[in-house]
């Protein structure tokens, strides 16, 4: 049984819609910015002889080719479903963050091994003009604005891709930073400030490279909720009235939203919809809890299946063998009658309502036993009678 998201698919769509402009609003004006600072620190370096300042232009310039694989990302997986993506596109905006986070690992690797093999060498750069602290603030200022709006927009429409790229402007603070105390120690004769600190900015950007990577992977191979997460939720659904048991709770996520697969253990005797009941009932605490839920299958179970799996082999019979079964033994079974099924522990217990007009004297739920009992599938039977 498969329980949608209350909104309509329109509604989602417009959601989607919305996002995408959102998130391809903030994308071009940092990438404009980027663009505009790129120039400012590349010119600015080679005329007032920091080579730091022309390393965080190319920084600047590495920005500007992330916000393409960002717009270009975000405009592909905020598509709604379709035929050949049932579940939509937002593994593409993982994808997206993935190759983002790899970016950063080889831009901070790149400006690590410059930097320390300055560090290792003892070269001497010239030494830089006053107009490198001005550019370096100016790079600071802006670039930290542009991580806080960028951020925002991330959380607000859910995207971890968005907020990665937020913070691969923040590293370019952090390298303008670099620039900074570089600049002023190489005023003030300590030279040796400007490679070791661009030695440990770069292990940051390396680091929050990383981290987005390998979140990536892991939700490219589909790794589930945390423990703490799983277990609120099997709590919920144990807490829910009809739920006796949860005996499987499967989770994985698509880009920002979540997918469960869960296993309800209800009483056997209840009816479908009783146990359809139950289920909705469970999704809609479990939304309540995480709002980021997408899609919860569910599955009602009348025992636990993993202690006591079903047989798919042929010798347990369905509702018409059953019939013909009783039938051939019992010369006045009525086929009209309403026949119960339940199907526990790899045997079949039945139920046999009779009507007024069906009721035949030599009906029995011992005469039923004894036509039913040397069937290795046989559990029970009861015939229930008009009362009169």
């Amino acid at each position: 049984m498969t329980e949608s998201p209350s909104h309509s698919r329109d509604h989602r769509e417009a959601d989607l819609r919305e996002e995408k402009h959102a998130a391809s609003k903030v994308t071009i004006i940092g990438m404009v910015l980027d663009a505009v600072l790129g120039v400012i620190k590349v010119v600015g370096g080679t005329l007032f002889h920091s080579q730091a300042l022309v390393v965080d232009g190319i920084h600047s310039f590495s920005d500007v080719a992330s916000d393409f694989v960002v717009l270009g990302t975000m405009r592909l997986s905020r598509r709604g479903p379709d035929s050949d993506h049932p579940y939509g596109h937002q593994r593409i905006e993982t994808l997206g963050t993935m190759i983002l986070g790899s970016f950063l690992i080889a831009v901070g690797a790149a400006l690590g091994w410059e930097n320390l093999q300055g560090l290792i060498t003892g070269e001497t750069p010239p030494m830089p003009g006053w107009p490198v602290l001005v550019a370096a603030g100016v790079s600071i200022a802006s670039k930290e604005w542009i991580y806080r709006y960028t951020r925002h927009i991330g959380l607000r429409i859910r995207s971890d891709l968005i907020v990665a790229n937020a913070w691969h402007s923040r590293t370019d603070a952090f390298s303008s930073i670099v620039v900074l105390v570089a600049a002023a120690g190489a005023m003030l004769g300590f030279v040796w400030l400007d490679t070791l600190a661009a030695v440990i900015i770069a292990g940051i950007i390396i680091h929050i490279g990383w981290k987005f990577t390998w979140d990536s992977v892991k939700e490219l191979v589909d790794t589930g909720l945390s423990e703490e997460d799983t277990e609120t939720l099997k709590s919920i659904a144990r807490d829910t009235d009809g739920v006796r048991n949860v005996h499987e709770l499967r989770s994985r996520r698509m880009g920002s939203d979540i997918l469960l697969d869960v296993h309800l253990v209800v009483r056997p005797e209840i009816s479908v919809s009783e146990g359809h009941q139950i289920g909705t009932k469970v999704v809609a605490s479990m939304r309540d809890a995480l709002d980021n839920i997408r899609d919860i299958n569910f599955h009602i179970d009348a025992e636990n299946d993993e202690v006591n799996p079903h047989v798919t082999e042929p010798h347990l019979p369905g509702r018409e063998e059953i019939r013909q079964l009783l039938a051939n033994a019992i010369g006045d079974y009525p086929l009209n009658s309403r026949l119960r099924l339940h199907y526990l522990k790899n045997r079949i217990h039945l139920e046999i309502f009779l009507d007024e007009s069906g009721a035949p004297s030599g009906l029995s739920a011992q005469t039923a036993q004894d036509a039913l009992k040397d069937y290795p599938w046989f559990g029970s039977v009861k015939v229930w009678r008009p009362a009169n």
